[in-house]
């Protein structure tokens, strides 16, 4: 605990390229203490902006909008305050439906992008400020916040196109680790959350993860997480309960982006519901958060029942959303631990740039689709062939570039489901391209148990994106190639299928093809 808390980097790497990077990458450890000068600034500029917005839109990727999403989930609009949402996506229809709601001039749109280079929030910013300048000539930048490193190509854009606030990012912090700064408190503080009281209890669980070990709880849970993936038990699989249901997508990244690398790994599972414990093979373990209540009594049952079969399981409660901040800390501090025990570099993701390379080499036109593992159509007899391939201890992914919508999600989260209680392994649901800065690293970097079945659509529409020889409908169309270009270059097990643009339509006979290959109904 001291070596952590004293920035010592060769916990983790003894090489000198791993260690200036580690060093460098540590600022979260003190951040909720540095961050409290600010929040009186922070707080009277959110009831200010707020005033002036019907919606809040965050335009991010991964951990630039993963906390945004969590928080905007979790908390219930406050009285007066705009409605806040995430859009992570670069799926025409999503990018689209946020077009047509959210008026310009009542809109506010916070562009967020740790390193100012991702794609998906630069040409998602061309484009809704390139509406807002029709909507209102010469005033479009009053309608834009922006989050970004200093120096960052993005701030230097968002100066040229006076954009109503900048905000810096801390560079000694990682996208992943950053919940508890600028990208996750400015759009909690516009929401109307009270981010003195997160930071406080933030503060209180940094004071904990302070102590030795046996009283730390940051320490107790990242050596557990460790220690039952190196024997075997490396699906690490989340049910979370009201009022932090889905906590576990960013989790899912934090964990998934961290230690998925040289082979090994440790796989979060967001979103499967817990079963019986004859429905899971002994590479689980199982971790519930949740607040005491009726809503939440079923699943604290079913894990009081794996707990009974043998099943690890560990079980976090919570006071209300405000303990969001004490449990990112603590997911934080645990995952950094895991690392180290490890022995892999918890900060960086190193596998992930090459699909963004392979994408960005489809769109410039200087590599062709290969077509890896393509299929036409939903087809039984190559969904069998994929499915007989899967053994004890892998785990089977569904990358959807299709629109991350609660019904896509239910229909893709019956589909995985056939496949966990048909062979008992782990199943994972991603969108695309959010996947891609979160569990993607595993999928490339971490042990090579993955079966992949890529889902995608045919676009709903053509929407150019300004100064780009192509629009988002070639965007997701070249990121999906990549990312399968990418798993297959590693040898990876990747089926991918299209569907039509009726998605629930072409949803619903993928289930039935994936049911056919299973032998179920």
């Amino acid at each position: 605990m001291d070596r952590i808390w004293a920035g010592d980097a060769t916990l983790w790497k003894k090489d000198e390229a791993h260690r200036k990077v580690i060093e460098n990458a540590l600022g979260w450890l003190t951040v909720a203490e540095r961050m409290q000068p600010d929040l009186p600034g922070l707080v009277s500029f959110a009831e200010e902006a707020s005033g002036e917005a019907d919606h809040v839109v965050v335009l991010g990727m991964g951990g630039s909008s993963l906390a945004p999403l969590v928080f905007s989930l979790s908390f219930p609009r406050a009285s007066g305050r705009p409605a806040l949402e995430v859009l992570d996506s670069t799926d025409p229809a999503m990018v689209l439906d946020v077009a047509n709601r959210c008026d310009p001039a009542r809109t506010l749109f916070i562009v967020s992008s740790k390193s100012g280079t991702t794609l998906e929030p630069n040409i998602l910013f061309d484009y809704f400020f390139e509406r807002a300048s029709r909507a209102l000539p010469g005033r479009a930048g009053e309608r834009f916040i922006v989050i970004t490193d200093p120096g960052s190509a993005l701030e230097k854009e968002a100066a040229a196109r006076r954009v109503r606030r900048i905000f810096p990012g801390d560079p000694k912090i990682g996208g992943r680790y950053s919940a508890l700064s600028n990208f996750g408190l400015v759009p909690a503080a516009i929401l109307g959350v009270d981010v003195a009281e997160l930071l406080g209890r933030a503060r209180k669980m940094a004071e904990l993860c302070r102590r030795d070990a046996p009283g730390n709880p940051g320490a107790i849970l990242g050596a557990a997480m460790a220690a039952l993936a190196m024997k075997g038990r490396d699906k690490l699989t989340f049910s979370t309960g009201r009022p932090v249901e889905r906590l576990g997508l960013w989790i899912e990244q934090l964990v998934a982006e961290s230690t998925g690398k040289e082979e090994i790994g440790i796989l979060p599972v967001e979103g499967e519901p817990l079963a019986s414990p004859e429905d899971y093979g002994a590479d689980r373990f199982f971790v519930r958060i949740d607040r005491e209540g009726r809503g939440n009594a079923e699943a604290r049952e079913s894990l009081a029942a794996l707990a009974a079969a043998g099943h690890p399981t560990a079980h976090y409660e919570l006071d209300d959303a405000l303990d969001l901040g004490a449990e990112m800390f603590r997911w934080e501090f645990a995952t950094a631990v895991a690392g180290a025990l490890l022995g892999i570099d918890a900060f960086d993701q190193p596998n992930v740039q090459e699909a963004k390379d392979r994408t960005n080499e489809l769109l410039e036109g200087k590599s062709p689709d290969a077509g890896v593992g393509q299929a036409s159509a939903p087809d039984a007899q190559a969904l069998k062939a994929l499915f007989d391939g899967i053994g004890p201890g892998d785990y089977f992914a569904i990358t959807a570039y299709v629109p991350s919508t609660p019904g896509n999600e239910e229909r893709l989260g019956r589909t995985r489901l056939r496949v966990r209680d048909a062979k008992k392994v782990a199943t994972t649901v991603g969108f695309g391209p959010r996947f891609q800065h979160s569990t993607g690293q595993f999928h490339k970097g971490g042990p090579p148990t993955g079966v992949f079945l890529q889902v995608a659509a045919e676009a709903s529409a053509a929407v150019p994106i300004p100064g780009k020889p192509y629009g988002f409908e070639r965007v997701i169309e070249a990121q999906a190639a990549g990312d399968r270009m990418a798993l297959a270059s590693r040898g990876r097990r990747v089926l991918s299928v299209k569907i039509g643009a009726d998605l629930e339509r072409g949803l619903d006979d993928l289930d039935a093809a994936v049911a056919a290959a299973l032998g179920s109904r």
